[in-house]
């Protein structure tokens, strides 16, 4: 297969694209790391290809992502978090979640769903945390919980061209990302283990692809009880 990746820098992405260049498969490795990007093609110099744009510029994706040809997986991995005090709430750190992970991702979508194969798949890297709200996750979860819909209106959307686009909902995977973090992180898993369960879950045309599912099972089950229940639910557990 042509698979194009993006934020296969680090975490995810890295790991995604080591696994499907590792099964043979031409990826397009994309991100802003050069020298992470290098790295991947190095280990695999007839397979890897790398794309070094930012998606946050519109022009550096149409610079990058025009020219390239049929794509049989498109997986828009790329993303970033950042927490916020309700009490001083930061539209600077808001916007810039909401650009990477949101606006990032539509920049990129321009310019990829023409190059999707009929019958091939599209997957947006989301996250478990669009189910229920979390405190001091307002920008992150407000730009997943918009990544969900997209997914969900675009898998609607391209049907008639047989594009199986799919939801990925985490919960807490081993990247440097999630090491920032201050609090705990219940049933974390390796890079390794959301790989598998990701391409599993592509190969099998799920629309929706959560793991672990004891985990995101939990906050699923939550996400139907009425709000208020949610809220005093959520506020009992964060203050334990």
């Amino acid at each position: 297969m042509r698979i194009l990746i993006t934020g296969t820098t680090s975490g995810i992405g890295q790991q995604l694209a080591t696994d499907y260049l590792s099964e043979g498969h031409t990826v397009y490795c994309c991100g802003r790391n050069l020298a992470a990007l290098t790295n991947l093609s190095n280990r695999f110099p007839a397979l890897a290809k790398n794309l070094n744009f930012d998606i946050q510029d519109l022009e550096d994706c149409r610079r990058a992502l025009s020219e390239l040809p049929e794509l049989d997986l498109v997986i828009l991995n790329a993303g970033t978090c950042e927490y916020i005090d309700a009490r001083q709430f930061d539209a600077a750190s808001f916007e810039r979640v909401v650009r990477i992970n949101l606006i990032g991702m539509a920049n990129c979508l321009e310019f990829l769903i023409p190059k999707i194969t009929e019958g091939g798949f599209l997957s947006l890297m989301g996250s478990s945390s669009s189910y229920v709200p979390l405190p001091r996750a307002e920008a992150y979860g407000a730009s997943k919980a918009a990544t969900e819909y997209l997914a969900k209106t675009l898998s609607i959307s391209l049907k008639q061209q047989a594009i199986k686009v799919s939801y990925i909902a985490p919960g807490f995977v081993e990247t440097p990302l999630t090491d920032l973090n201050d609090f705990p992180m219940p049933m974390r898993v390796g890079v390794e283990y959301a790989s598998d369960h990701i391409r599993r879950g592509i190969a099998k045309g799920k629309s929706e692809i959560h793991f672990p599912k004891l985990f995101t099972g939990l906050l699923k089950a939550l996400s139907l009880l009425p709000f208020a229940l949610q809220k005093r639910l959520l506020a009992k557990t964060l203050t334990n």
